[in-house]
């Protein structure tokens, strides 16, 4: 695991959820606590994502992590235009993770998304991801196709499988922080909860406030 990186709370980016410019939604959830920001537009084109991202690098400014999700090219892309992007995070229909370790380097931050005990078991042997996204928690409508959701216990006994840090993910709420903390989850991952917020500071400063309580 690559230590230097806080994984306590991920903002996954959607711009079709919210009212707001995607700088000032970054930029105001990086203020209420957000530690790492995923870059996710799933129709936007090699092009337009390493413009969004070079963009989105000048507005976290090394306040929170930066990751890309899928796409090991465009970081690369992105870090030739002079954007600091910390890595990527990939699903498991991606490039595969040892790939995307080469590309990237050992330097760089690169996530996973694990939903079963078999993808586990898999990062584990190829050792290349630094943490894995588990979930979902709860039923969401951002992720229409999700798995069975696996509520905090079954998070639990996924996390318990793993020495790779586990971030929750998929219908999260303010209330689920502090039992997936205890459940061991190293973080949790929002989408819809700051995206569609009318005050995404805010909003990321409740998901900070249930971690404490």
């Amino acid at each position: 695991m690559n230590h230097r990186y806080n994984l306590s709370l991920h903002l996954v980016t959607d711009e079709s959820l919210t009212g707001h410019a995607l700088a000032q939604v970054v930029d105001a959830a990086i203020r209420g606590g957000v530690t790492v920001v995923q870059l996710r537009a799933k129709g936007a084109s090699a092009r337009e994502l390493t413009h969004r991202a070079v963009m989105l690098s000048g507005v976290i400014d090394d306040r929170a992590a930066f990751v890309i999700d899928d796409r090991a090219d465009v970081v690369l892309a992105a870090r030739d235009r002079g954007a600091t992007v910390d890595g990527v995070h990939l699903g498991q229909s991606d490039l595969p993770v040892e790939t995307a370790r080469r590309m990237l380097g050992d330097g760089s931050l690169i996530g996973l998304t694990a939903n079963t005990l078999d993808h586990l078991d898999a990062a584990a042997e190829h050792g290349a991801a630094d943490y894995l996204g588990v979930g979902v928690i709860r039923p969401t409508a951002t992720k229409p196709d999700h798995p069975a959701p696996l509520g905090v216990n079954g998070f639990a006994r996924l996390a318990r499988r793993t020495a790779l840090p586990c971030v929750a993910i998929g219908g999260v709420t303010p209330a689920d922080v502090g039992p997936l903390r205890a459940a061991g989850a190293a973080g949790v991952a929002v989408v819809s909860a700051i995206c569609a917020a009318d005050d995404p500071q805010a909003a990321a400063r409740s998901f900070v406030a249930g971690a404490a309580s």
